[in-house]
């Protein structure tokens, strides 16, 4: 999963960007946060991990009219392009990123934390080993200009790009 920073700098681009796309920011928030606020991701991710998303699945079971299914289904967007397009390895030293990174990505992208995860937020000084700021900053301005709706419909036509797998690298 991105960090819950990354998830919200990705939401607060989305609706600078798609301002017609969000009437209820809360709740749009809400949905954008919940897949990663419980303890079972797998449940909340419709796949058997975080890391394999099933974007079709979500889609079958859930309508994305509404702000909190529109901040969901963004969420899961964000994951699967996450681990499918932008990781080349996985190493747990990628949590000690997100908290490296946390703090510069805030800024930039005007991040309001909710106080729901506000506990779950760490911020550290040093050198990532997996994320770079650049690649990260980038990633979130390309996953923001795509319209849920344009993805939704991509989906539906079993356009491959959304729905396959990569294996990543331990290290």
């Amino acid at each position: 999963m991105a960090g819950y920073v990354i998830h919200l700098a990705v939401a607060e681009a989305y609706i600078e960007k798609h301002p017609e796309d969000i009437n209820d920011y809360n709740k749009f928030i809400e949905g954008v946060i919940f897949p990663d606020n419980v303890s079972d991701k797998s449940i909340t991710h419709y796949g058997e991990k975080s890391s394999k998303v099933n974007l079709k699945w979500f889609l079958e079971e859930n309508e994305i009219k509404d702000d909190y299914n529109k901040g969901y289904f963004l969420h899961l967007v964000t994951d699967y392009i996450f681990y499918n397009k932008l990781l080349e390895c996985f190493s747990k030293d990628i949590y000690n990123d997100y908290d490296i990174l946390n703090q510069r990505l805030q800024e930039k992208f005007k991040v309001k934390i909710p106080e729901s995860i506000k506990k779950s937020i760490f911020y550290k000084e040093g050198e990532t080993k997996i994320l770079e700021i650049e690649s990260i900053i980038k990633f979130i301005d390309e996953v923001s200009n795509y319209k849920l709706s344009d993805i939704k419909e991509s989906v539906f036509k079993n356009d491959k790009y959304w729905l396959g797998y990569r294996k990543l690298r331990k290290i």
